[in-house]
């Protein structure tokens, strides 16, 4: 019965060594070589890029509004006319009858803005908008250091499930064969049997979720990186916990400086603002300066004569808007009710930057916390496994008792794989949701892994 376990045991220890040397030729990838791919490759960054380079053009715009505009215009024509004259015996001016002439007309109109309040505003509101798109564009680099590392440590747990998994299927088809040994000899029970019997089936189904989780988990880091990750480094097994050196209400003080959803609200309320004062400048009068060149030349026309006119005009032109059917107050009104939303949107952001501090804060808290529950859990559940085993070994335990002891060391060294990961995971989180979360934190994170080189 022993021989037959040891024979077992043997067997998966030798297979695992003739995997190792291929594990480690296999090329490790880190957080930060995810991340750095992921920069390369993931199409919503790429976007924000796109928008934040589009949105950059909005200052030439604005700048145009004060520049002048230039026009050219040109034209021909051919004319034929047939004329008539009634009640008017003759005309020493012009002869009856058809008349065929042509003739073009070339010119240039210039207009320079002197005062268009208007504009001005306008000038100011691109700014804004600008600046906008520049933290929303920051916004998309915290958020992929976020999804990133999310990703990264969905694909370690998943991998880590699927290894425990098959540890434990390895040690409940011990079980099994021990207890089909014990039931031939007359020392143990069909139920013994039967128990075992159904732990490893169950094993088996949990092990198909396991690999088809680790799948999904892969997909999401191709989704950011273009490709699907071949081998991440893990992490040490040593990993220690730092407390948090600073209360609650300090990160929740920085994230109202420094969280980009409220510094994102705060420019549409800016907008809005200027927005007002543009509608209102309606009102107010335009000064332009203006000047004009046009030559049209024609070899007839209708009397007779032709043509060849040069003309130039320089002046100002003033505009004074007296009434139109209202349409100025309306978007006066509409303007502030728009600002009235961007204050509510704003209050918005702030109440949810606030509450995902918060869950942050607290879910790190929990973290670390729960790091140290369960490595003490451990300890307690090897421990129990060894005791029942020798009860086992003597009589006093069944084989019942036995896997049990087993299913709780591994949902131990599950609980605390799954801790230590949410652990790294909640200092991106906490950071992203206060806006400090920078590239840095996650060179942090990568130290914490076993990062391993390649061999030749």
């Amino acid at each position: 019965m022993k021989l037959k376990s040891l024979i077992i045991a043997v067997l998966c220890a030798s297979s695992a060594s003739l995997f190792t040397p291929l594990v480690l030729a296999e090329q490790q990838q880190s957080l930060l070589d995810i991340y750095r791919q992921a920069l390369a490759h993931d199409p919503t960054l790429a976007s924000a890029i796109s928008a934040n380079q589009a949105a950059q053009e909005i200052i030439e715009q604005g700048k145009a509004l004060y520049r002048p505009v230039v026009n050219f215009t040109a034209g021909t024509n051919a004319t034929q006319s047939d004329i008539r004259f009634v009640n008017v015996a003759t005309n020493p001016f012009r002869f009856e009858g058809k008349s065929n002439y042509e003739g073009y007309n070339y010119g240039f109109d210039v207009r320079q803005p002197i005062f268009r309040k208007q504009n001005l505003v306008q000038m100011d509101q691109t700014k804004v908008q600008v600046s906008q798109s520049d933290k929303q564009l920051a916004q998309a680099h915290q958020e992929l250091m976020l999804r990133s590392t999310q990703a990264y440590f969905d694909v370690l747990i998943a991998q880590d499930r699927i290894d425990l998994i098959i540890a434990q299927k390895a040690a409940i088809l011990s079980q099994l064969n021990q207890a089909k040994a014990n039931f031939e000899v007359g020392t143990a029970t069909i139920t013994d049997v039967n128990e075992a019997q159904a732990r490893y089936d169950l094993a088996l189904a949990q092990e198909i979720t396991t690999k088809n989780d680790y799948q999904i988990a892969l997909r999401a880091v191709q989704a950011i990186t273009g490709e699907i990750p071949q081998k991440l480094a893990t992490v040490k097994a040593d990993i220690k916990t730092n407390q948090l050196d600073q209360p609650m209400d300090k990160w929740l003080e920085v994230a109202a400086q420094n969280n980009l959803s409220i510094q994102i609200e705060q420019d549409t309320v800016k907008y809005s603002e200027l927005d007002i004062a543009r509608a209102q400048s309606g009102h107010m009068p335009t000064l332009d300066a203006v000047a004009s060149y046009s030559q049209n030349y024609a070899n007839g026309s209708a009397n007779g004569f032709g043509s060849d006119l040069t003309t130039g005009t320089i002046g100002l032109q003033l505009q004074m808007p007296l009434y139109q059917g209202g349409a100025i107050s309306s978007r006066v009104r509409q303007a502030s009710l728009n600002k009235q939303k961007a204050l509510d949107d704003l209050e918005a952001a702030r109440r949810k930057a606030e509450l995902e501090t918060q869950r942050a804060y607290l879910n790190l808290n929990t973290s670390i916390a729960q790091v140290t529950a369960y490595e003490q859990a451990l300890i307690s559940s090897q421990s129990q496994v060894d005791s029942t085993k020798l009860g086992y070994e003597v009589g006093v335990r069944t084989s019942v008792d036995v896997l049990n002891a087993q299913q709780q060391l591994y949902s131990a060294k599950r609980d605390l794989l799954q801790a230590r990961y949410n652990y790294l995971v909640n200092i991106i989180k906490l950071k992203a949701a206060t806006g400090i979360v920078a590239e840095v934190d996650l060179a942090d994170i990568n130290q914490q892994l076993v990062l391993t080189s390649s061999l030749p």
